[in-house]
């Protein structure tokens, strides 16, 4: 270490570890008062970062700003505490590996896009958005050091859409002065959009966050790719947590939050045992509204249309299940044994709803569960509290579902109806 920090060991409440960048927005890697591993960003001197609005941005795309100190006159300089990301920057990876397509390429636009969406909700800007300022993290971007530039050069909204145009541009062409007839021509009207010259021209970041989520870009670019441009001076390599390699600690709160949506899915499922009716109605309604949370706000009144489509589109596929399960039951109880042919219904429910939720080409209303839980499962706490109440009420609702006798309230001639014909299906089976 060197200057202010060759002389101490901690800055404020975090012990330092190791340096990952120099210079003036010198970024040093350090534990937190609990272990936690965290990246502290020095600041110019007298700058005042708004922590608490940075505090609010939540999105898998951002990194989580958890402490920020103001400095003072002959302390240390102010300083912003963010959870350390064990990826490696943008510039390093295109000069390593070279520029990206298809699938890759469209990841890193459209995070990039709500990366920005999300900073801008929270009244910031980011102000300092390049290849500099993207670490990659299982082949997905993470921004970082957001509303830092910002508060010394004054940095807005529509700047950082530029920026977003000229960082996906350099990860596309691997060149940061890459023209835009060498970009994927899916790619093309978008960057040439966010690059307007005109401020009041160009698209706000939920607008690009929506464009960008619909690009569909071929997996290599026909023309012959140009030679990634290396930076100036080398990039700082970033530290993986020692013994997790491969599996950083982004992958560790994506298993979390996994297991988490796994955890109401299997609510959601039971409930539907335990009440058909009015379970399926409740299933069909919050996929819905998980599929529409996937929608950039401003464009709700079409989001409506599209997340009740895809969902009506899932009816017969579920409609199938539904079905298909009490017969077979009624099958293999000829073989041996009775099955209730409330029951029997009751788990045909199941396993419809459980097609609503997350089936073989079902994957929208889970994975909006997933990137939900994201941000809670970065936190030890709340993720603990969030294991064990889920857990809890899975197991009881499990329970439930195994020993309760289904409801189909409030459509009691249902019942009776589906009673009678599995009676009769039954029958027949055993006569047969």
């Amino acid at each position: 270490m060197n200057g202010e920090t060759s002389r101490q060991e901690h800055i404020g409440p975090y012990r330092l570890l190791g340096r990952l960048s120099e210079g003036r927005g010198a970024v040093h890697r350090a534990a937190g008062p609990d272990g936690r591993d965290v990246a502290i960003r020095l600041l110019p001197p007298g700058a005042v970062p708004d922590v608490a609005r940075m505090r609010e941005v939540a999105s898998p795309y951002v990194v989580d700003v958890l402490d920020g100190g103001p400095g003072g006159p002959g302390g240390p300089r102010p300083y912003v505490v963010s959870r350390f990301v064990p990826g490696r920057p943008l510039a390093e990876t295109v000069a390593e590996h070279g520029p990206m397509a298809g699938d890759a390429l469209c990841r890193m636009a459209s995070g990039l896009a709500r990366a920005l969406a999300a900073i801008h909700r929270a009244g910031l800007a980011h102000g300092g958005l390049g290849p500099g300022s993207v670490l990659v993290v299982d082949d997905a971007p993470v921004v970082i050091d957001f509303a830092v530039a910002a508060v010394a050069a004054g940095a807005d909204a529509s700047g950082d859409v530029r920026a977003w145009a000229a960082t996906v541009a350099f990860a596309a062409t691997g060149r940061h002065d890459a023209a835009a007839g060498a970009l994927p021509a899916g790619l093309r009207p978008l960057v040439e959009a966010a690059s307007h010259p005109d401020p009041g021209a160009r698209p706000a970041a939920e607008e690009l966050a929506e464009a960008a989520s619909r690009l569909d870009l071929p997996a290599a670019v026909p023309a012959p790719r140009p030679a990634p441009e290396r930076p100036d001076r080398p990039l700082p390599s970033v530290p993986r947590a020692r013994g997790d390699a491969r599996a950083p600690e982004t992958a560790v709160a994506l298993g979390w939050a996994r297991l988490l949506a796994a955890m109401v899915v299997v609510i959601a499922v039971a409930v539907v045992i335990m009440a058909p009716v009015a379970g399926l109605v409740l299933s069909l309604a919050a996929v819905t509204l998980l599929r529409l949370a996937g929608t950039p706000v401003g464009t709700w009144a079409r989001g409506w249309a599209g997340a009740f489509g895809r969902t009506l589109l899932t009816v017969p596929y579920a409609a199938a299940f539904t079905v298909a399960v009490p017969v077979a039951l009624a099958a293999a109880a000829a073989v041996g044994g009775t099955i209730d042919s409330l029951t029997a219904c009751a788990f045909g429910a199941g396993a419809g709803a459980a097609v609503l939720w997350t089936a073989p080409g079902v994957h929208g209303p889970r994975r909006q569960l997933e990137r939900m839980f994201l941000p809670l499962a970065r936190r030890p706490r709340p993720i603990a509290a969030a294991v064990v109440g889920l857990g809890v009420l899975a197991l009881l609702a499990g329970a439930g579902a195994m020993t309760l006798t289904p409801s189909f309230a409030p459509m009691y001639g249902l019942q009776q109806t589906l009673e009678t014909s599995m009676d009769r299906l039954q029958h027949a089976v055993n006569r047969w």
